[in-house]
C-alpha cells in the first residue's frame, strides 16, 4: 500500500517571514487527498533541513515523497545537486559537495518556478505600485543567473520567457530581463533607460529578501535612472495555489506509476 507525502524544499533564509511565508502558504494547501506535508531547508534553518523533513515523513509511513523545488529556476545548481542527493537522478550534472540523503521511500521530483503564469501574476503585483505611465515604463526581471555552461542557458530559458508572462499581465510598454551572473543588469537599465527613454522599474526575481536584493542589486545600478522597491516575490497569496498545481502534477504522477507497477 503506497503512501505519498510532499516535500517543499528551499534554500532556506535567515529572514523569520521566508520561513513563515512557506509556512502559512503549506497551512493554507486545499489538496484533492488529505497528504502529509513537511517543509526542508537546504540551509540555515535548524531543525527543518532536507533530510529532517524526509525523516518526518517517512516516519508517517510515507512510502512516495511528491518532492516540490521551491527555487526561482531550473538553472539553479542547487535544484540540481538536490535532485541528484535525493535520488531522484543517478548524477549531477554538475560536481556537489552535498551528501546524498537517507532516503527510503520513493521520490517523484517536481519543477521550479521557471516561468508559471501564477508567478508572472506574482512580480507584476509586486512592483504595480511603482508604475505611473505604463505606456512609457519597461519592468525589468532581474535573477541570480548561472556562469556555469547548460545552467545559464535554463535560466534564461525561464526569465525570459517570464518576462513574456508578465508584459501579458502588465500594462507596461516593454518588459526583459537581465542576470547577475554573467553580469547583464547594468547594460540593461543604462539601455532602457537611456537609449530607450523608458522609465525603467526593476523587478527582483527572489524569493525572498537578503544580500542580492538590497546590496548587490542596487550596488550594480549606482548612478543610473530606475526604481526599485527591492519587494520579492514572498510572501504572496498565489504561492499556495502554485504549490497545490505542483502537487497536483506530482501526485497524477505517483498514481501513474503505482497503476502500471
Amino acid at each position: 500500500m503506497k503512501k505519498p507525502g510532499v516535500l517543499i524544499i528551499s534554500h532556506g533564509s535567515q529572514e523569520q517571514t521566508w520561513v513563515e511565508s512557506v509556512d502559512d502558504a503549506i497551512s493554507r494547501l486545499n489538496l484533492p487527498v488529505p497528504l502529509p506535508v513537511e517543509a526542508g531547508f537546504l540551509e540555515l534553518v535548524e531543525g527543518r533541513l532536507i533530510q529532517d523533513g524526509i525523516d518526518r515523513l517517512e516516519a508517517q509511513g510515507v512510502t512516495d515523497i511528491l518532492v516540490v523545488p521551491l527555487f526561482v529556476s531550473s538553472g539553479s545548481t542547487h535544484v540540481d545537486e538536490i535532485e541528484y542527493a535525493i535520488g531522484a537522478k543517478e548524477t549531477p550534472d554538475r560536481e556537489t559537495d552535498l551528501e546524498p540523503f537517507d532516503v527510503k521511500a520513493r521520490v517523484h521530483f517536481g519543477y521550479p518556478v521557471d516561468n508559471d503564469p501564477d508567478i508572472a501574476v506574482m512580480v507584476w503585483d509586486k512592483v504595480r505600485v511603482l508604475s505611473q505611465q505604463p505606456e512609457e515604463e519597461t519592468i525589468l526581471l532581474v535573477g541570480h543567473g548561472s556562469i556555469h555552461d547548460g545552467f545559464r542557458e535554463r535560466w534564461e530559458a525561464g526569465i525570459s520567457s517570464l518576462a513574456e508572462r508578465v508584459q501579458e499581465v502588465s500594462d507596461v510598454a516593454h518588459t526583459d530581463y537581465a542576470l547577475l551572473n554573467p553580469e547583464s543588469v547594468y547594460d540593461k537599465v543604462k539601455y532602457w533607460s537611456e537609449e530607450r527613454g523608458n522609465r525603467v522599474i526593476v523587478a527582483p526575481l527572489f524569493l525572498s529578501a537578503g544580500y542580492f536584493t538590497r546590496n548587490v542589486i542596487p550596488g550594480r545600478l549606482q548612478e543610473l535612472n530606475y526604481v526599485y522597491s527591492g519587494e520579492t516575490l514572498l510572501p504572496h497569496p498565489l504561492l499556495g495555489q502554485w504549490l497545490e498545481h505542483q502537487i497536483q502534477i506530482l501526485l497524477e504522477r505517483c498514481n501513474e506509476v503505482k497503476a502500471s507497477s
